[in-house]
């Protein structure tokens, strides 16, 4: 798990710079401009210039500047990175690899950042985040996790998996007939265990359907159990939920408070561990105060 607040990515399509300053506005912790499926072929290049001018001269606050670029397997893709980098890369933070499949997918746009950074004297390294979303990215994702050291994120993307697996799914990504437990635990799982290998964090999928926010807190809520730390929004009337869903919430936080307090009065004792209200708490109850506590002092 890193030290960044992701808790809500917002995606904006590039080409739609109307929607620019209501999504700057809606409190996302990120929102990445996307360069690849919400945009047209036809207008690919221009809406590459609407996103560096939305980096450039927009008001973004607190909220972190992201680029979703077009695959590598496509003609876009190199133009993406070279032509935002070179016009934008000091108000950049992120960059977004789709489809990655391997971690090659990874170090090559790790490598061309490289050099595009010493060659504009940049005074910072663009951060990076991969989509898994085919078989083979799920299958090598332990790899692809560990492959740079700009890579903080991992997120999973169902839509393109389900083509990619061959799943009989309707258009919210959920299953055409029965089926025991959560559809997507496996790779849910599995992505979430690639990334704490790497200690990066894990971003849930898309939820379609954005009038359906019960739905869409559902299925933060059972990610964020496994560790998730944050989730996809494709409209701005989600953020709110993601960020609540993955904030501590004040009982944790006071759980947090007094367990830590409780073992550091039992170690001053010369004790490890020591009952609070009948429940043991030892050093590893600690870690995971630390990490809750780290966690509110990011959001406040």
């Amino acid at each position: 798990m890193t030290n960044l607040l992701r808790r809500s990515e917002l995606a904006l399509p590039a080409c739609n710079d109307h929607m620019f300053a209501k999504a700057l506005s809606c409190g996302a912790d990120l929102v990445f401009l996307d360069l690849e499926d919400a945009v047209p072929a036809g207008i690919k290049e221009e809406s590459r210039a609407k996103a560096i001018t939305a980096l450039t001269e927009l008001d973004w606050g607190r909220t972190a500047r992201a680029v979703r670029i077009n695959g590598l397997d496509t003609p876009w893709c190199h133009d993406d990175v070279i032509d935002v980098v070179t016009n934008a890369g000091n108000q950049l933070d992120t960059i977004v690899i789709p489809k990655a499949r391997t971690a090659r997918d990874v170090w090559w746009v790790d490598v061309l950042l490289t050099q595009l950074e010493a060659k504009l004297g940049l005074g910072k390294h663009i951060r990076l985040e991969v989509l898994i979303e085919e078989v083979e990215g799920l299958a090598n994702a332990e790899e692809i996790a560990v492959a740079s050291p700009r890579l903080d994120a991992l997120i999973l993307g169902v839509g393109d998996f389900s083509l990619s697996q061959g799943a009989r799914v309707d258009t919210n990504f959920v299953p055409l007939g029965d089926y025991p437990g959560d559809f997507w635990h496996y790779a849910r799982n599995k992505i979430m265990v690639a990334a704490r290998i790497a200690g990066i964090d894990a971003i849930d999928a898309p939820y379609p359907d954005f009038k359906d926010l019960t739905g869409y807190e559902r299925d933060a809520r059972r990610a964020s159990l496994i560790g998730y730390t944050g989730k996809w929004a494709i409209h701005p009337d989600q953020v709110p939920v993601a960020n609540a869903v993955y904030s501590p919430t004040p009982e944790e936080i006071a759980l947090a408070e007094r367990n830590m307090a409780a073992y550091r009065e039992a170690e001053a004792q010369g004790r490890g561990a020591v009952g609070v209200d009948g429940v043991l708490v030892d050093a590893a109850h600690v870690k995971m105060a630390q990490e809750t506590l780290a966690r509110a002092a990011l959001i406040n």
